[in-house]
């Protein structure tokens, strides 16, 4: 087990006058599988956002911790693999250079043997080295998959994650899941029932839409 936390202290997100949710506390924890239901629209993925970092929320804080010792938020990219439907690959490489290049960013050896067990794992191995803009839409969804998990991270955060899959691609990736839950912790956005059906335990967006005038 890896020991790693997430804490969601009264989190509150509006945009303008509109009210996403308000006071989210929660607290997710590795080896489970944790679930983000809602309607289209209802903020699932403004939360996994404010999740990983990359949106602030207008009130309270999210904590991530390792072994009980809170992570920077500078530091939170090399504990988060992110798979969600506008984060964007460069088509012009193939996607063995893809995975080099991200290997040079994040500062960390391209380990050829690991990166190409998960092309493999995910059915792209014998097109390592075609060029992502001649994927499919469901090849590149894969692809996001290999990225995700190239720096084995701790926190798995997936928005939509079966988007454009058949069902062969599903079944890898709802494989992948359970397996990495196992030991680490994944997050699930998603409305799809059997997405969903992954997780020991689910937060409804819905039920943290109430005003303050409406108490």
């Amino acid at each position: 087990m890896t020991d790693y936390s997430v804490k969601l202290n009264n989190l509150t997100k509006t945009f303008g006058w509109r009210l996403v949710f308000r006071n989210v506390n929660h607290e997710f924890v590795s080896g489970n599988i944790y679930g983000l239901a809602g309607s289209n629209g209802s903020g699932k993925s403004t939360l996994s956002r404010i999740i990983a970092g990359v949106v602030s929320s207008t009130k309270g804080k999210v904590v991530h911790s390792f072994k009980g010792i809170e992570i920077p938020p500078e530091k939170l990219h090399e504990q988060i693999g992110f798979v969600s439907p506008y984060l964007v690959l460069y088509d012009e490489f193939s996607a063995e250079e893809n995975l080099i290049h991200f290997a040079r960013i994040r500062g960390i050896p391209f380990d050829k043997d690991y990166n190409y067990s998960l092309l493999q794992t995910f059915g792209l191995y014998e097109r390592k080295r075609d060029f992502l803009k001649g994927y499919s839409s469901g090849m590149l969804q894969r692809m996001k998959f290999v990225f995700a998990l190239q720096h084995r991270p701790k926190l798995l955060l997936l928005d939509e994650p079966t988007s454009n899959l058949d069902n062969q691609g599903k079944e890898t990736v709802y494989k992948v899941i359970r397996d990495y839950g196992k030991e680490n912790l994944v997050i699930i956005a998603s409305n799809e029932d059997n997405d969903l059906a992954l997780c020991n335990e689910i937060l409804n967006i819905e039920d943290f839409k109430t005003n303050p005038g409406d108490e």
